[in-house]
Protein backbone atom coordinates (compact mmCIF):
# COMPACT_ATOMS: atom_id res chain seq x y z
CA UNK A 1 0.00 0.00 0.00
CA UNK A 2 2.78 2.69 -0.67
CA UNK A 3 3.15 5.05 -2.75
CA UNK A 4 -0.13 6.61 -2.00
CA UNK A 5 -0.76 10.38 -1.99
CA UNK A 6 -1.41 11.04 1.52
CA UNK A 7 -3.89 13.65 1.78
CA UNK A 8 -5.45 16.10 4.74
CA UNK A 9 -9.01 14.70 6.18
CA UNK A 10 -11.87 16.79 7.11
CA UNK A 11 -14.47 14.13 6.75
CA UNK A 12 -14.50 10.32 5.96
CA UNK A 13 -16.45 8.66 3.98
CA UNK A 14 -18.31 5.69 5.04
CA UNK A 15 -17.58 3.54 2.35
CA UNK A 16 -13.74 4.42 2.93
CA UNK A 17 -13.46 4.86 6.80
CA UNK A 18 -11.84 1.33 8.07
CA UNK A 19 -11.67 2.62 11.62
CA UNK A 20 -15.10 3.26 11.51
CA UNK A 21 -16.38 0.59 10.42
CA UNK A 22 -14.52 -1.75 12.89
CA UNK A 23 -16.02 0.69 16.05
CA UNK A 24 -19.38 0.39 14.43
CA UNK A 25 -18.93 -3.59 14.45
CA UNK A 26 -17.20 -4.03 17.38
CA UNK A 27 -20.32 -2.18 19.54
CA UNK A 28 -23.17 -4.21 17.77
CA UNK A 29 -21.73 -7.67 17.81
CA UNK A 30 -18.94 -7.09 20.89
CA UNK A 31 -16.27 -8.82 17.67
CA UNK A 32 -14.58 -7.71 15.21
CA UNK A 33 -12.18 -8.46 12.29
CA UNK A 34 -8.49 -7.48 12.18
CA UNK A 35 -8.22 -3.42 11.99
CA UNK A 36 -5.07 -3.71 10.36
CA UNK A 37 -2.15 -0.64 10.12
CA UNK A 38 0.19 0.15 6.78
CA UNK A 39 3.22 2.72 6.78
CA UNK A 40 5.88 2.90 4.80
CA UNK A 41 8.50 2.45 7.71
CA UNK A 42 6.97 0.40 9.81
CA UNK A 43 5.80 -3.60 9.68
CA UNK A 44 2.26 -4.15 9.44
CA UNK A 45 0.81 -3.59 12.94
CA UNK A 46 -3.12 -4.13 14.18
CA UNK A 47 -5.35 -2.06 16.54
CA UNK A 48 -6.97 -3.98 19.10
CA UNK A 49 -10.90 -2.87 19.16
CA UNK A 50 -11.12 -3.44 22.93
CA UNK A 51 -8.85 -0.83 23.63
CA UNK A 52 -11.17 2.33 22.09
CA UNK A 53 -13.88 0.61 24.10
CA UNK A 54 -12.19 0.23 27.53
CA UNK A 55 -13.33 1.37 30.74
CA UNK A 56 -11.56 3.53 33.34
CA UNK A 57 -9.88 1.62 35.22
CA UNK A 58 -8.91 -0.34 32.44
CA UNK A 59 -7.02 2.79 30.80
CA UNK A 60 -3.08 3.27 30.81
CA UNK A 61 -2.07 5.74 33.70
CA UNK A 62 -1.91 8.37 31.52
CA UNK A 63 -4.96 8.20 30.20
CA UNK A 64 -6.16 8.86 33.38
CA UNK A 65 -4.35 11.37 34.68
CA UNK A 66 -5.90 13.40 31.36
CA UNK A 67 -9.18 12.58 32.60
CA UNK A 68 -8.88 13.06 36.39
CA UNK A 69 -7.38 16.57 35.17
CA UNK A 70 -10.07 17.97 32.77
CA UNK A 71 -12.31 20.59 34.34
CA UNK A 72 -14.73 23.04 33.18
CA UNK A 73 -16.08 23.14 29.28
CA UNK A 74 -14.73 19.70 28.17
CA UNK A 75 -13.92 18.99 24.26
CA UNK A 76 -12.72 15.20 23.39
CA UNK A 77 -11.23 15.40 19.65
CA UNK A 78 -10.88 12.14 17.59
CA UNK A 79 -12.71 10.72 20.27
CA UNK A 80 -13.74 7.37 18.61
CA UNK A 81 -15.91 4.71 19.89
CA UNK A 82 -16.31 7.77 22.83
CA UNK A 83 -14.59 5.95 25.84
CA UNK A 84 -13.08 9.08 27.62
CA UNK A 85 -15.97 11.22 26.93
CA UNK A 86 -18.45 9.15 28.87
CA UNK A 87 -16.23 8.70 31.60
CA UNK A 88 -16.39 12.44 31.82
CA UNK A 89 -19.95 12.49 31.59
CA UNK A 90 -20.46 9.88 34.32
CA UNK A 91 -18.36 12.47 36.50
CA UNK A 92 -21.13 16.14 35.12
CA UNK A 93 -18.55 17.42 33.03
CA UNK A 94 -20.00 19.39 30.18
CA UNK A 95 -18.40 17.61 27.13
CA UNK A 96 -18.06 18.34 23.58
CA UNK A 97 -16.89 15.27 21.25
CA UNK A 98 -15.86 15.07 17.86
CA UNK A 99 -14.55 13.17 15.51
CA UNK A 100 -14.07 13.22 11.27
CA UNK A 101 -16.10 9.71 11.21
CA UNK A 102 -19.81 9.42 10.74
CA UNK A 103 -19.63 5.54 11.89
CA UNK A 104 -17.85 6.52 14.56
CA UNK A 105 -20.17 9.33 15.44
CA UNK A 106 -23.24 7.34 15.16
CA UNK A 107 -21.81 4.60 17.34
CA UNK A 108 -20.93 6.94 20.36
CA UNK A 109 -24.45 8.75 20.06
CA UNK A 110 -25.73 5.06 20.45
CA UNK A 111 -23.69 4.61 23.39
CA UNK A 112 -25.02 7.20 24.96
CA UNK A 113 -22.57 10.15 24.60
CA UNK A 114 -23.99 13.48 25.09
CA UNK A 115 -22.95 16.10 22.80
CA UNK A 116 -21.46 14.62 19.67
CA UNK A 117 -20.60 16.46 16.21
CA UNK A 118 -19.38 14.84 12.99
CA UNK A 119 -16.20 17.83 12.81
CA UNK A 120 -12.89 18.62 11.85
CA UNK A 121 -10.80 20.18 14.87
CA UNK A 122 -9.23 22.72 12.79
CA UNK A 123 -12.84 24.49 11.44
CA UNK A 124 -14.66 23.94 14.75
CA UNK A 125 -15.86 27.00 17.16
CA UNK A 126 -16.35 27.58 20.15
CA UNK A 127 -14.89 27.74 23.65
CA UNK A 128 -13.48 24.98 25.87
CA UNK A 129 -12.00 25.32 28.96
CA UNK A 130 -10.46 21.99 28.65
CA UNK A 131 -9.18 20.04 25.25
CA UNK A 132 -8.55 16.38 25.46
CA UNK A 133 -6.22 15.13 22.60
CA UNK A 134 -5.49 11.04 24.18
CA UNK A 135 -4.35 7.97 22.09
CA UNK A 136 -1.76 10.55 20.54
CA UNK A 137 -4.39 12.62 19.67
CA UNK A 138 -1.91 15.55 18.53
CA UNK A 139 -1.17 13.09 16.31
CA UNK A 140 -3.93 14.73 13.42
CA UNK A 141 -1.58 18.04 13.35
CA UNK A 142 0.43 15.07 10.93
CA UNK A 143 3.32 17.31 10.36
CA UNK A 144 5.41 19.96 12.30
CA UNK A 145 4.60 22.64 9.46
CA UNK A 146 0.90 22.36 10.95
CA UNK A 147 1.12 22.93 14.05
CA UNK A 148 1.36 27.08 13.76
CA UNK A 149 -1.98 26.18 11.99
CA UNK A 150 -3.07 24.11 15.01
CA UNK A 151 -2.41 26.88 17.91
CA UNK A 152 -3.79 29.07 15.71
CA UNK A 153 -6.74 26.98 16.06
CA UNK A 154 -6.28 26.80 20.26
CA UNK A 155 -6.01 30.63 20.60
CA UNK A 156 -9.69 30.50 19.02
CA UNK A 157 -11.24 28.08 20.55
CA UNK A 158 -9.10 28.03 24.10
CA UNK A 159 -10.73 29.78 26.94
CA UNK A 160 -8.56 32.12 28.86
CA UNK A 161 -7.12 30.00 31.29
CA UNK A 162 -7.73 26.66 29.71
CA UNK A 163 -5.45 23.61 29.29
CA UNK A 164 -4.75 20.91 26.31
CA UNK A 165 -3.99 17.28 27.61
CA UNK A 166 -2.31 15.53 24.49
CA UNK A 167 -0.04 12.72 24.97
CA UNK A 168 2.54 11.64 22.11
CA UNK A 169 5.46 9.32 21.75
CA UNK A 170 9.58 10.50 21.63
CA UNK A 171 9.73 7.23 18.56
CA UNK A 172 13.50 8.18 18.40
CA UNK A 173 13.76 4.27 19.68
CA UNK A 174 12.71 3.22 16.66
CA UNK A 175 16.30 4.13 14.76
CA UNK A 176 18.54 3.58 17.74
CA UNK A 177 21.24 0.83 17.15
CA UNK A 178 22.42 -2.18 19.53
CA UNK A 179 25.24 0.18 20.15
CA UNK A 180 22.51 2.54 21.91
CA UNK A 181 23.17 5.35 19.24
CA UNK A 182 20.40 6.98 17.44
CA UNK A 183 21.15 6.82 13.99
CA UNK A 184 18.40 9.24 11.93
CA UNK A 185 17.79 8.45 7.84
CA UNK A 186 19.62 11.20 6.30
CA UNK A 187 16.75 11.84 4.15
CA UNK A 188 13.95 12.11 6.48
CA UNK A 189 12.93 15.66 8.08
CA UNK A 190 11.16 15.09 11.07
CA UNK A 191 11.20 11.17 12.54
CA UNK A 192 7.70 12.07 14.13
CA UNK A 193 6.44 12.64 11.08
CA UNK A 194 4.36 9.30 8.96
CA UNK A 195 2.29 8.43 7.16
CA UNK A 196 -0.43 5.72 7.68
CA UNK A 197 -3.46 3.57 6.03
CA UNK A 198 -5.48 1.27 7.47
CA UNK A 199 -7.89 -1.52 6.15
CA UNK A 200 -10.91 -3.48 7.56
CA UNK A 201 -12.23 -6.28 6.02
CA UNK A 202 -12.51 -4.86 2.41
CA UNK A 203 -12.68 -1.53 3.58
CA UNK A 204 -9.66 0.47 2.51
CA UNK A 205 -8.92 3.79 4.07
CA UNK A 206 -6.82 7.07 2.43
CA UNK A 207 -3.33 7.48 3.66
CA UNK A 208 -2.55 9.97 6.39
CA UNK A 209 -0.24 11.89 7.61
CA UNK A 210 0.02 11.54 11.63
CA UNK A 211 2.56 13.35 13.88
CA UNK A 212 4.42 11.66 16.51
CA UNK A 213 6.45 15.04 18.55
CA UNK A 214 8.95 14.52 21.28
CA UNK A 215 8.33 16.72 24.20
CA UNK A 216 11.28 18.92 23.67
CA UNK A 217 10.20 19.79 20.45
CA UNK A 218 6.81 20.42 21.51
CA UNK A 219 8.12 22.57 24.07
CA UNK A 220 10.37 24.78 21.37
CA UNK A 221 7.38 25.08 18.85
CA UNK A 222 4.77 26.00 21.53
CA UNK A 223 6.95 28.65 22.71
CA UNK A 224 7.20 30.30 19.66
CA UNK A 225 3.11 30.69 19.45
CA UNK A 226 3.08 31.84 22.94
CA UNK A 227 2.03 28.94 24.63
CA UNK A 228 3.97 26.60 27.46
CA UNK A 229 3.93 23.24 27.74
CA UNK A 230 4.39 20.59 30.69
CA UNK A 231 5.23 17.07 30.99
CA UNK A 232 2.81 16.22 33.80
CA UNK A 233 3.35 12.37 33.12
CA UNK A 234 5.35 9.59 31.40
CA UNK A 235 4.85 6.06 30.39
CA UNK A 236 6.23 3.09 30.34
CA UNK A 237 6.84 3.02 26.19
CA UNK A 238 8.43 6.43 25.31
CA UNK A 239 5.04 8.57 25.86
CA UNK A 240 4.00 11.37 27.84
CA UNK A 241 0.99 13.51 29.04
CA UNK A 242 1.69 17.20 27.93
CA UNK A 243 -0.53 20.04 29.49
CA UNK A 244 -0.62 23.32 27.04
CA UNK A 245 -1.96 26.52 28.37
CA UNK A 246 -1.14 30.05 27.30
CA UNK A 247 1.47 32.32 28.40
CA UNK A 248 0.33 34.64 31.24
Amino acid sequence: MDGRVVIEMDKVNSKTDPMGRAIADYHKTKKASKLRVFSPMFEEDEIPLTTLFRSYKSMPEIEQKALDMAKGRVLDVGAGAGCHSLVLQERGLDVTTIDISPLSVETMKDRGVKKVLEQNFFTLDGQYDTILMLMNGIGIVGTLERLPEFFKQLYKILAPGGQVLCDSSDISYVFETEDGIIELPDDMSYYGEHSFQMQYKDTIGEPFNWLYIDADTLKEKAGKYGYVVEVVAEGEHYDYLARITKKG
